[in-house]
């Protein structure tokens, strides 16, 4: 019989940031096994830049209060040529998220989205529906987490969690 205390545990909080919508998932691993602990969003609401990301600040401050996570995975930026602004104003959301967790004292972990989809799908240009179907799969759910938002935190999570950083 394996003594449950030597198996080791952490608690992962996977981060999608928006200045509309943070998706957010929250998984506990202990060896081999993942478990959904809450997944959900936060929301930037209406009004400008400053509002929108003190709602995030607090948003995510409550939730690091509520599930005291171990780790944190936040995507990365990605910019494309055609809509610059895009990551600019992402920047905005996530500069705010990695505040809070440092604030916390809670590791950061950044993952490019084209690792994430090739860690959980095998491939770096997987589709919206792969990535979901994916996390599906991985933990046994009849449909996708709605919105996206919290399909892709999951998935972030689940990413941390399969390359095993600082277990």
């Amino acid at each position: 019989m394996v003594d449950e205390s030597l198996i080791q545990s952490r608690r992962i909080l996977g981060i999608d940031p928006g200045v509309n919508i943070t998706g957010y998932g929250v998984l506990d691993q202990r060896a081999n096994k993942l478990e959904i602990v809450e997944a959900g969003v936060i929301r930037g609401g209406k009004g400008e830049i400053p509002d929108k990301v003190m709602k995030i600040y607090d948003g995510v401050k409550d939730l690091i209060d509520s599930v005291n996570p171990d780790q944190m995975a936040i995507e990365k930026l990605y910019s494309h040529y055609a809509h610059p602004m895009t990551s600019i104003i992402m920047g905005h959301a996530r500069g705010v998220i990695c505040l809070v967790a440092s604030q916390s004292d809670i590791p950061i972990y950044h993952y490019a989205s084209t690792k994430i989809k090739k860690v959980l799908t095998g491939n770096g240009r997987a589709s919206k529906e792969q990535m979901q179907a994916s996390i599906c799969r991985e933990f046994n759910l009849p449909d996708p987490p709605e919105p996206n938002d919290v399909a892709d935190a999951l998935a972030i999570a689940l990413c941390h969690a399969y390359l095993g950083k600082q277990y």
